[in-house]
């Protein structure tokens, strides 16, 4: 067995790479370069320009910016499988984000040259299309929970969001999300009184059961017809 045959098997976990053809998926595997980050070294920071397209095999990784008040707005958390930073390598524009290691973890990064050589493959190219699309409907999204959903909505949704992992993997919904109270409130931009407020609610009503920096969700249907309310 080669040394490749492990990493392609773990790749091919995210249905978005186990979708390219076999000759890409051996190419974006082969040629892609490991990078170990400690927790708190970042992958990129917001405006620096070239790099790689980038996947996470291990660890755990934050996108995130700064508010016009000098404080963190975590944008998404990212678990291993998942493919990000196609933006910049298409456009050559800098980096818009932070994305930083949260624990001790482990990259796949392809660079710009082999980036632009794949994008002449059809397929890949498509495939290309399909992940900035899946991003951009996500950032939609957030915008209208944002723009108008109440509080607790917004909370309900982006736990169901990060319950299904954004997609890295195989998109199954779990009952466990992995996250502090903490980053969630700076994921929705309130503040962290105000989402103790809202969790106890929905840890009474038998939605949550609240861990040391995870959340479990008891009931889907529960949390769904609070959001409502």
């Amino acid at each position: 067995m080669s040394d490749l045959d492990p990493l392609l098997q773990q790749l091919c976990a995210n249905s978005w790479f186990a979708g390219l053809s076999p000759a890409v998926r051996q190419t974006l595997a082969s040629e892609g370069h490991r990078q170990r980050l400690h927790a708190g070294e970042y992958v990129f920071r917001q405006g620096d320009r070239g790099g790689h397209f980038l996947t996470l095999l291990r660890g755990s990784l934050k996108a995130s910016t700064l508010r016009e008040d000098g404080k963190e707005a975590i944008l998404a958390v990212l678990e291993p499988g998942h493919w990000f930073g196609e933006a910049s390598m298409l456009d050559g524009l800098p980096r818009s984000h932070d994305v930083m290691a949260t624990r001790d973890s482990e990259v796949l990064g392809i660079d710009q040259a082999t980036f632009d050589r794949l994008m002449l493959d059809n397929g890949f190219a498509r495939a290309i299309c399909v992940l900035q699309a899946q991003h951009t409907r996500l950032v939609y999204r957030l915008l209208e929970d944002s723009m108008l959903r109440s509080t607790r909505a917004r909370i309900v949704s982006r736990l169901e969001q990060l319950a299904r992992g954004d997609g890295s993997l195989d998109g199954a919904q779990r009952n466990t999300v992995r996250i502090s109270q903490d980053q969630l409130a700076m994921m929705l931009g309130i503040s962290r009184q105000t989402l103790s407020l809202e969790l106890r609610e929905l840890v009474g009503a038998g939605a949550l059961e609240l861990g040391y920096r995870q959340l479990r969700i008891l009931s889907l249907e529960k949390l769904r017809a609070l959001a409502q309310e």
